[in-house]
């Protein structure tokens, strides 16, 4: 594990004071989560902040009938919370493999970025970018898309994100069970699992266990945005 080593090189720092480095740095502190801990709650108290460091964690929300709807699947160079100013959560955060984090209290990040704006621009910058990949969500949500396409569109994503190139094609880097398959879609596990068939079936992708390659991701990225996976030229 090398991330953790490189704190003068984290990406919220780029620019700033070093009197801000300093400060920031000592104001915080690494910290570990094994697999499976949920350290993140909606609707309680928001007094730290998770810049992750190493692994990857899953970013839910509880659908009104108590339905875990995933929204996104974070690693290095992100960060854990929804919010940075609220006092409160708003929502789950669940690690899905070791993870490591620089935590700082919010109250604290907060008069750092009082004082230097390089940082608030950093954090700005960061949560800009994420309301634009979750309006990029939304569009691929819509019920005129077929299930098949928003499971593409999702794993394609994530192959790019934690992708390993391999002879069989582009790994998914992380343990994808149908059941978190369900979760991230918002669907039945049942309708996830024929999903999953259906890509399988045309050669889209590759299942082995929990594990999930892509063959061809430009195949892949036409039948998303398209429906159709072959070049039409």
């Amino acid at each position: 594990m090398e991330g953790h080593k490189n704190l003068e090189n984290l990406w919220v720092l780029k620019d700033c004071k070093p009197s801000t480095r300093s400060l920031f740095l000592q104001a915080g502190q690494q910290i570990e989560h094994p697999k499976g801990r949920q350290f993140i709650r909606a609707r309680e108290k928001n007094p730290s902040i998770f810049f992750i460091m190493e692994g990857k964690v899953q970013i839910y929300n509880l659908t009104k009938c108590g339905k875990k709807k995933i929204l996104f699947i974070l690693g290095k160079d992100n960060i854990a919370n929804e919010s940075l100013v609220g006092d409160y959560n708003t929502i789950f955060c669940e690690t899905i493999e070791k993870c490591i984090f620089f935590v700082i209290k919010r109250v604290q990040l907060l008069a750092l970025m009082k004082d230097d704006f390089a940082l608030t621009k950093n954090l700005f910058q960061y949560q800009e970018r994420k309301l634009w990949r979750l309006g990029h969500q939304l569009k691929n949500t819509v019920g005129s898309i077929y299930l098949e396409r928003k499971l593409a569109s999702k794993l394609w994503k994530l192959a790019r994100d934690f992708g390993v190139s391999e002879e069989r094609g582009i790994l998914i880097d992380m343990d994808l069970s149908v059941t978190f398959l369900a979760d991230l879609l918002g669907v039945p596990r049942e309708t996830a699992s024929r999903a999953c068939r259906r890509l399988a079936d045309s050669g889209l992708i590759l299942m082995e266990k929990k594990k999930i390659w892509i063959p061809d991701a430009e195949r892949m990225s036409r039948f998303y945005k398209t429906g159709n996976p072959e070049d039409p030229d």
